[in-house]
């Protein structure tokens, strides 16, 4: 039978104390030695082990944090035991340092997330080349574009998009209205809300909030179908029997969106300026009539223009980020769900990105 684990002091003449280890240093025998040991309170200078008969991963472990806390010396260890406990030893490096490794791995985490957006970026530029050189494909062989795909996503994309674009239009155009007639009021200058409606509306909201819609809408849902095809192997079927996927999936789908978004968002802006009409009317006593006039003198036709370029850019973003995506899932469900969120969130932040750099570009050009 084992002698349980124990120890004895023995004082030096430099008043320290040497531990001397006796018995079995495995799991089953040390739990009231743990005790003990944390409660020592006379600084010690040696471990001494010569004693000991067996020991585990645990005694070592116990061994080394005793030594460690004391900055003492472990002596006359057996091989297994000056092995056990220099494995111990090493795999304790990080948890010594519990203030440095927060730090380091949130280093490590803001690198790792910098090294994957390069590469995403440089994949989807190479996925917007692909797409490119489809379509310079299908412009010279006309009969390979597929009008039938292209026509279901206009429904998809624009026809029942309307309801919910309508809807979050309107209640921008009152807010917009409400929110300006509340600060010019300050000021007696009222009127000037159909400035703010207007121009607003035309040259960014009316276009942006379509755009977020679509992006949140039809971006995710073309992840989400290219997805799963992925996964069922569909894609790979379609190459096998030579079949391009960019042409049969991501061109028709880019197509709709980029035809679509200038008719979603000039219909977009028409019901948040009736909504800001409609306020006006309600709370600022402009009839619509008046209302309509302002905002003829008061609009400039660039501004109108500013929107209709942006529309189909901002299309094709949210098409092919949501098809690239869609292109990147690997073969488990899970991946879909994440990727259809990457899509979104990436569709939406290059659409604000080129947003901001059409804001500066027409302004330079006198479009202001």
């Amino acid at each position: 039978m084992s002698d349980p684990a124990d120890y004895f002091e023995e004082m030096t003449e430099q008043g320290g104390v040497i531990l001397h280890f006796s018995g079995d240093w495995t799991i089953a025998h040390i739990s009231a030695i743990d005790k003990r040991l944390r409660q020592l309170a006379v600084p010690v200078t040696g471990v001494d082990m010569s004693q000991v008969s067996a020991i585990d991963t645990v005694g070592a472990w116990l061994a080394y944090r005793t030594a460690s806390e004391h900055q003492a010396e472990i002596t006359k260890a057996t091989s297994e035991a000056s092995r056990l406990i220099s494995e111990v030893s090493g795999s304790s490096v990080m948890a010594s340092r519990p203030e440095i490794a927060p730090f380091l791995r949130v280093i490590a985490e803001i690198g790792e997330a910098v090294v994957v957006a390069f590469t995403t970026m440089l994949q989807f530029m190479g996925f917007v080349g692909q797409v490119v050189a489809s379509l310079f494909s299908v412009i010279t062989h006309p009969g390979r574009l597929r009008l039938n795909a292209i026509t279901q996503r206009f429904e998809m994309v624009g026809v029942r998009a309307l309801g919910i674009v309508g809807l979050m239009s309107f209640f921008i155009g009152i807010v917009i209205a409400q929110q300006g007639a509340v600060q010019l009021k300050q000021f007696g200058a009222e009127v000037f809300t159909i400035n703010l409606v207007g121009r607003l509306t035309f040259r960014e909201l009316g276009v942006l909030m379509t755009a977020i819609m679509v992006a949140g809408r039809s971006g995710s849902a073309f992840a989400a179908q290219i997805g799963t095809m992925k996964i069922t192997e569909e894609i790979d079927a379609m190459r096998t029997i030579g079949v391009s996927p960019i042409e049969a999936l991501v061109l028709p789908r880019t197509l709709a969106t980029v035809l679509m978004m200038p008719l979603l968002a000039f219909y977009s802006s028409i019901i948040t300026i009736i909504g800001g009409g409609l306020l006006c009317w309600a709370i600022l006593d402009i009839p619509p009539v008046t209302f309509i006039q302002r905002l003829r003198e008061v609009t400039p036709m660039t501004d109108f223009y500013v929107g209709m370029i942006k529309a189909p850019i901002f299309g094709a973003i949210i098409a092919m980020a949501g098809c690239f995506q869609g292109m990147q899932v690997e073969n488990n469900a899970e991946e879909v769900g994440l990727k259809t969120t990457l899509a979104v969130v990436q569709a939406i932040f290059l659409v604000i990105v080129l947003d901001a750099f059409f804001a500066i570009f027409f302004s330079s050009i006198g479009w202001d």
